[in-house]
Order: C-alpha cells, then structure tokens, then sequence
C-alpha cells in the first residue's frame, strides 16, 4: 500500500533541476553563438564521454527549430541523445529540448545577461529519469550531480575560448 501512495505522489515530484551561471569576459552576442556550435560543443565537454554529433545540424550554429542528435559514452553505455530547439532569441536565450534519448524528458535553458563588457551565462536544465521509482533515486542520488559537474565543467571551457576571443 505505501509503494502505491509514493508512486502515485511521485508525478507530483517537480523534474530535477540543475542550475549553473558562469560570468565571462565576452560580449553577449559572442557567448551565444559559442553556445550553440555543435563543433565547440564537442570540443567542451568531458573527453572520455568521446561526444559526435551524429544527426541533425552536425557543424555550425543550431538554430530555431533545428535538431542535434548527439552521440556520447555516459556510464560506459553507448548512448544518443536528439534535442530540438523549440524557443530561440538570439542573443538572449535558446531552449532545447529532447526529443528521443535515455531521459523521460529532458529540457536546457541558456540565458545570457549582457552586463557591459561580460555576459551572465546561465543554464538551466531539468530533466526526469525513465524506470519510476528506480529511476526518481538515480536522478536524486547520481545524475543531479553528475549533471552539474557536466554543465559546470563546459561552461569553464566556453569562458576560456570565449575570453580568448576578445
């Protein structure tokens, strides 16, 4: 009876978010486009999760409506990941959105702040783990801060080529 009241209350359980802001000596415009290169984006993120991009807008700056299919290695598994870009104003925002991938749902705010001669670069990602009750203790125990750590360490990346830039 009680794993019946705590899975029924667990579609009550807001998504897990993950929030990260990285302050960069950069112009608004110049972190914004850096964000949305596939190319950089495989570039900035963990070398051993060996990231292509494998469908979709492969090269360039992913725009309004366009879609990524990303190939990765998480865990030791194999894994692709196809998100779409389903809000964009250039330079302020874009939202992306997956759309087939190992998460339930999955959905990235990128936010930029223009503060002069520095932009406030903020994400804002909230996603929901498949598998119910097993899968809402993965997504608390592991991939909240997996998913941090993930964020934080290419959002260092960025600001360093994006500091280069200027």
């Amino acid at each position: 009876m009680a794993a019946v009241f705590i899975l029924i209350n667990l579609r009550c359980v807001p998504l897990v978010t993950v929030s990260t802001e990285i302050e960069i000596k950069a112009s608004i415009e110049v972190c914004f486009d850096m964000a949305r290169n596939i190319e950089l984006h495989t570039k900035t993120v963990w070398r051993h999760t060996q990231e292509n991009a494998v469908a979709g807008r492969t090269s360039g700056l992913i725009g309004e409506g366009e879609f990524v299919t990303f190939q990765a290695r998480h865990f030791l598994i194999r894994q692709k990941l196809t998100s779409r870009i389903i809000d964009y104003n250039r330079p302020h925002k874009f939202v992306d959105e997956m759309i087939s991938g190992a998460f339930k749902s999955m959905r990235h705010e990128h936010e930029f702040i223009d503060l002069g001669n520095r932009t406030l670069m903020r994400d804002t990602l909230q996603f929901e783990a498949p598998l119910g009750l097993v899968g809402w203790i993965v997504e608390r125990v592991i991939l909240k801060g997996y998913m941090k750590r993930f964020l934080n360490y290419r959002n260092k990346q960025l600001k360093e080529l994006a500091e280069r830039v200027v």
